[in-house]
């Protein structure tokens, strides 16, 4: 048992840079203290006291703003850092060395008693406010990306990103951390590449109406839309 504490709090000093000593890790990380009364609740819901193991839960939940069911599976070195508005399903299945952010979801999309939540793989990293929905699998070394929602499988050592959550990267290998600010977004893609067409657009009609003596009236839509472009492109 005390091995196991020593791992976790090793964890929290591995997963956070804030971490400063061991007395604040035992006393400020309510993600340490959900996994640390989850491990009885979970002893407790495999033992058949179903109640109790709600109960604890339950006020687990107060306490930590974590909600994690006493049913669900959790592997070793799991780390939920800062952790308010976490929601962990029943049937929820976690690996080892797994790390989530603040209002993940672990969700179920079915009133069936069965396997309804997702199935979480070795390594997988879960960015703030991501929702994994269903009976799906999310594979070892994945990371999903900060709001996305992921309906879908994924792939092993994938990048998942958006609304619905796509695959944007597949490495093949464990990845260690979320750099959230080097994402990409497929939707600013799109955007980028519309605008972009746009432009090839007008230059083409601005040429035929030139050639054709047209008088064509200042259009304060296309500076606005060049500075857009811009402004895409040193974003990229």
């Amino acid at each position: 048992m005390c091995k196991r504490i020593a791992e976790d709090i090793r964890t929290v000093f591995k997963g956070d840079p804030a971490a400063r000593s061991v007395l604040e890790v035992l006393t400020c990380y309510p993600g340490l203290h959900a996994v640390w009364a989850h491990r009885i609740s979970h002893f407790l819901w495999k033992h058949r006291l179903r109640f109790f193991a709600r109960l604890l839960s339950h006020w687990t939940r107060f306490f930590t703003a974590i909600e994690i069911h006493p049913g669900a599976t959790i592997g070793r070195r799991f780390f939920i850092d800062h952790g308010s508005g976490v929601v962990i399903g029943e049937t929820s299945e976690i690996g080892e060395d797994v790390l989530i952010y603040q209002g993940v979801v672990l969700g179920g999309t079915s009133l069936n008693k069965g396997k309804r939540h997702p199935t979480i793989g070795n390594k997988v990293v879960i960015g703030t406010g991501a929702v994994v929905l269903g009976a799906i699998t999310v594979g070892e070394g994945a990371k999903i990306g900060s709001g996305s929602v992921v309906i879908k499988p994924v792939p092993a050592g994938a990048t998942v990103v958006g609304i619905p959550g796509r695959v944007v990267d597949e490495h093949h290998k464990p990845l260690l951390d979320l750099e959230h600010g080097n994402l990409p977004d497929p939707v600013a893609d799109v955007i980028r590449l519309v605008l972009n067409e746009q432009a090839k657009l007008d230059e083409r009609l601005k040429k035929v109406e030139t050639t054709s003596g047209i008088e064509v009236p200042r259009d304060e839509l296309k500076q606005k839309i060049r500075e857009v472009i811009r402004e895409f492109e040193q974003e990229g």
